[in-house]
This record gives structure tokens, C-alpha cells and sequence, in this order.
């Protein structure tokens, strides 16, 4: 069944206009649809424009050109609609520290109108496993249930998107994988998530397609496999049994990472050698192989040759 488009986004522009500094693109002819029920990454490093990005759909900064439409509404009719479609999770922890969970997501629905009936206050606080705090208060929570409070409030008035803007920076391992495990469960419900990083691994382990951003425009938009399969720069470690002599112009684009006594780490390109002929040169030396380990490269060698380009 073909996914149906939940956002779409044409020739967004962005010019920040400064009387002493000049204008400043700061997106520039945006152009990128994200299917319903998708987890799609927004990749870029610091400035290249994803925050703008997010504010114009938040509705706290005012584009300059381009059409948005979210769930069929257009951005410049139904400002109003395309902001109660959108629910985000902002990287910075805004909470107020004298309110309970359930006091906080309560006020929110207020905020947005949902009468008393309506509202599904227990159901979210289950979900991001916060039902135990529901009654303390804020300040007393740790950083982790902070964050997962953050994104109850943004689920509060149930939007069929939320972007989360770069939701694990600053957070241990421990609590970035408990992250990811709210928000595959929240994607499992059917809500559609856009996700802004700037940790490759995140995106790699969580997105199915990805954007990546650089000074406004964007770079390559492909999905997570594709962008790894163009890697071509493959990494080899061999152990053997004695030392090998073996040298960078052995074959074409063969590098020499590092050669330890028994260890040989080589770096070359897939489409110049296959792993056999490797194999084969390094038993020239009538040498026994004892191990064979690879590293296929991973979104930052992408990202690396992206953004240098």
C-alpha cells in the first residue's frame, strides 16, 4: 500500500535579514516529504538549519518563501490546524518544577482545549512510564523522566506528528536507549516521528529514511540503507600467525591503518578490490590466517564526505 504523505515541504526558504550582517540563507529551497507512520531523520551539524526548520512548523518563526502542508493543511490558511497536527519535544527541559506530571499535562490540554472528557492524561503517563510520579513534583525527577515528561506533553492533544529535536543530546547511553524504546513504541501506535540528530548512531539505529542538512540545503535524502551502501571505503583487521610484510601499492586503493606484530588493519575500496584478492595477497607470504574481522563504515563517513563536498 502507498504510504500517503503527512508533511510536505516546497522550496522552503529562510532568509534571517540582519541591518549589519547581511542576510543570512538559513534554509534554502527546502524541499522533502515524510510519509505517514515513518520514523525519518533530519540530520545536519550545528546551523545548518534543522531548529529553524521545526519553529516554522511550531509556528514561532515566520518563513520567508516555500509551501508547508501538514495532514493536508496548508501552513498559510490553517496555521492553527497544522499546529495542533505537530507535537514537539524541545531539546531544552522548560518544566515548570512545582507541578506534578499530571498537574503539567492537565494545564497543556487546557492550553489546547481539550475538555476534561477528552483528555488521555493516565494513558500518557503510562506510556512514557512516568505513572508513578504522576503526583511529584517535577523538580524532584530525574533528567531521564524529564525528558519523557517533555514528550508527554507534546502527545497531550494527540498529533499525528512529533518531532523530537535532537532528544538524547547531553543524556547517558542507558537513557538514550530507553529513549529509542519510547519512541519505537510511540511509532508502533501509529504516530509518525521526525527526528532531529546530531549522533549518526541514533539516526542509523532509529530512522528509516534520512535528510541530511548542510548550511540550508539539503544534501542527500535517501533511505538509511542506501545512504550506507554508498560508502565504499571497507575496513579489514587480520590476525596471523607470523608477521606479514605488506604494503599500501600491494593493490589499487589499499591502505595501511595500522600493523602490529601479528595484526594487519587495512582500509580499501569496494569497487577497486574484493575481499578475496585481500585474502590471497596476505597468503602469499605463506602466513595462516587465525581471524578476519570487518567494518563496513558507518552514517559519518556519509556524513563526513557529504558535508566536505
Amino acid at each position: 500500500m502507498e504510504q500517503k504523505n503527512i508533511l510536505s515541504v516546497k522550496n522552503l526558504k529562510k532568509i534571517y535579514s540582519n541591518k549589519q550582517a547581511g542576510d543570512n540563507l538559513a534554509l534554502n529551497d527546502l524541499n522533502l516529504d515524510v510519509k505517514e507512520g515513518e520514523i525519518f531523520g533530519l540530520l545536519g551539524p550545528n546551523g545548518a538549519g534543522k531548529t529553524t526548520f521545526i519553529n516554522i512548523l511550531a509556528g514561532t518563526v515566520v518563513k520567508t518563501a516555500g509551501r508547508v502542508s501538514v495532514w493536508g493543511f496548508d501552513l498559510d490558511k490553517n496555521p492553527r490546524q497544522v499546529r495542533a497536527s505537530v507535537g514537539i519535544v524541545p531539546q531544552e527541559v522548560n518544566l515548570d518544577p512545582f507541578f506534578s506530571p499530571r498537574k503539567l499535562l492537565e494545564l497543556q490540554a487546557g492550553l489546547y482545549g481539550i475538555k476534561e472528557k477528552d483528555r488521555i492524561t493516565d494513558t500518557i503517563l503510562k506510556l512514557v512510564s512516568l505513572e508513578k510520579q504522576a503526583n511529584s513534583y517535577a523538580r524532584s525527577l530525574s533528567g531521564g523522566m524529564k525528558r519523557r515528561l517533555l514528550m508527554a506533553k507534546a502527545l497531550v492533544h494527540q498529533p499525528p506528528i512529533v518531532i523530537l529535536d535532537e532528544p538524547t543530546a547531553g543524556v547517558d547511553v542507558e537513557l538514550r536507549q530507553n529513549l529509542w524504546k519510547n519512541v519505537k513504541l510511540l511509532n508502533e501506535l501509529g504516530v509518525t516521528i521526525i527526528l532531529t540528530t546530531h549522533y549518526l548512531e541514533e539516526a542509523e539505529e532509529m530512522c528509516g529514511r534520512i535528510a541530511i542538512l548542510n548550511k540550508g540545503n539539503i544534501v542527500a535524502l535517501d533511505s538509511t540503507k542506501n545512504l550506507l551502501d554508498r560508502i565504499q571505503t571497507k575496513k579489514v583487521t587480520f590476525k596471523t600467525d607470523i608477521k606479514i610484510n605488506i604494503n599500501d601499492d600491494d593493490l589499487e586503493s589499499l591502505k595501511i591503518v595500522s600493523h602490529l606484530d601479528n595484526e594487519v588493519c587495512v582500509s580499501y575500496e569496494k569497487n577497486k578490490i574484493n575481499i578475496e584478492e585481500l585474502i590471497n595477497l596476505i597468503k602469499k607470504n605463506n602466513v595462516k590466517i587465525i581471524d578476519i574481522s570487518t567494518d563496513d563504515g558507518d552514517l559519518e563517513d556519509v556524513f563526513l564526505r557529504l558535508i566536505k563536498n
